[in-house]
């Protein structure tokens, strides 16, 4: 009862200090045996670090040993005295493992002496990301000790992998992804040696056409007359496949496609030579972009294609062609040709015969405030003298 007074005897209370000092005590207790077990562990760590170190290197060991058993590895040849990279029949392990056996087609990589570079086009979507990614994994696990996805594979060793594939930014710090994919392809330049891998996957993308072909001709000659290294390079610039011509390292690749009743069939097996084109505008229509919009663009790439403004396969051997003597001796020719303060240009400019007829139009162009004026008023007032040109020539 609750105003009632209780009563108790002494056993009753020996139970209930026991009852309350269990949970202390085996806490206590618990405490006590692990202090005691880790003082006992202290004075083997020796030991036992040993043993985790040997248990370790089995686990891996046993890992590479059921892998390369159920994928069908090889046993790669690993040669120090010879720089020549022979893959038959490689294939990507997760892509494969992903797609199926039956689906996924393997490819060779030769890279021979007097073969450095390769440069690989073709469609997008074909597999050329694929092609180089599988080429550095087989590089990888054959230095760590595996079995590699390959019918047999032959290879030197190398001492750094540089890689520039995808597109990324870094924002935060105010870098474009044209700003990150120079600085990663700067960082690979820098540090590479004749023993290295370099892949390289559309560099120049992310500017203008001619910017972009400029820094990615002038990289692969860079790598190739400088550097030495076993490089793949992808691009879209089918232009910059005359360089074999003048490159005696460098071969050309391409991923096979063939168009079938307007239709784009990815063969996906890499063969020698050039691509024949891109096939930008299939990609485009397997994503599913409106009909219109389709036809409107094979109409401007007819129209692209078929204008001869100018002969970019020739110009870019020509500029191979040119070293750093004639550029020596352009710079001279110009500096006696200027003598005021003004930037001096690294080729002659050509002149220019203006018509009277054109006086006004000059002077628009001299009048004009560029400072004050948007983008696209640029774009307007240029539109404007294009058609004056047109109507006068």
């Amino acid at each position: 009862m609750t105003n009632a007074e209780r009563f108790i005897t002494p056993e009753l209370k020996e139970k209930e200090a026991l009852i309350l000092g269990a949970q202390s005590k085996a806490t206590e207790l618990e405490y006590k045996l692990f202090v005691d077990l880790r003082d006992q562990i202290k004075d083997q760590i020796q030991r036992i670090q040993n043993l985790a170190k040997v248990i370790s290197e089995l686990d891996v060991l046993q890992s590479f040993a059921v892998v390369s058993e159920q994928g069908k590895f090889v046993k790669p040849q690993l040669k120090v005295d010879s720089r020549d990279l022979e893959i038959q029949e490689g294939w990507h392990p997760v892509v494969e493992r992903v797609l199926g056996k039956q689906s996924y087609v393997p490819n060779d990589i030769q890279m021979t002496s007097g073969r450095d570079i390769l440069l690989i086009t073709g469609p997008n979507m074909s597999g050329k990301s694929t092609y180089m990614r599988q080429l550095a994994l087989t590089v990888v696990m054959a230095q760590i000790g595996c079995f590699v996805p390959a019918k047999s594979a032959k290879m030197p060793i190398f001492d750094q992998i540089f890689t520039r594939i995808g597109a990324a930014d870094d924002l935060i710090s105010g870098e474009s992804t044209f700003m990150v994919e120079m600085k990663e392809t700067n960082q690979a330049l820098q540090n590479a040696t004749k023993n290295s891998l370099l892949l390289f996957d559309e560099i120049g993308r992310g500017t203008a056409t001619f910017d972009g072909m400029a820094l990615a001709q002038s990289i692969i000659e860079y790598v190739h007359d400088n550097i030495g290294a076993k490089t793949l390079f992808s691009t879209h610039y089918h232009e910059l496949t005359v360089l074999d011509e003048e490159l005696p390292h460098l071969s050309n690749v391409h991923v096979g496609a063939i168009e079938e009743n307007g239709e784009l069939i990815f063969l996906h097996k890499m063969q020698d030579g050039p691509a024949d084109k891109s096939y930008g505008i299939h990609v485009a229509k397997l994503a599913g972009m409106p009909n219109d919009l389709l036809d409107r663009a094979d109409v401007i790439l007819s129209k692209l294609e078929s204008q001869e403004v100018t002969q970019l396969q020739d110009k870019i051997i020509e500029a191979k062609s040119v070293n750093e003597e004639e550029i020596r001796t352009n710079t001279k020719k110009n500096k006696e040709q200027n003598n005021d303060d003004s930037q001096l240009s690294l080729f002659t400019p050509e002149i220019v015969q203006v018509n009277n007829k054109d006086d006004k139009l000059i002077k628009e162009i001299k009048d004009l405030d560029l400072i004050e004026m948007t983008p696209l008023d640029v774009m307007n007032v240029v539109y404007k003298w294009q058609k004056q040109l047109k109507k006068k020539g």
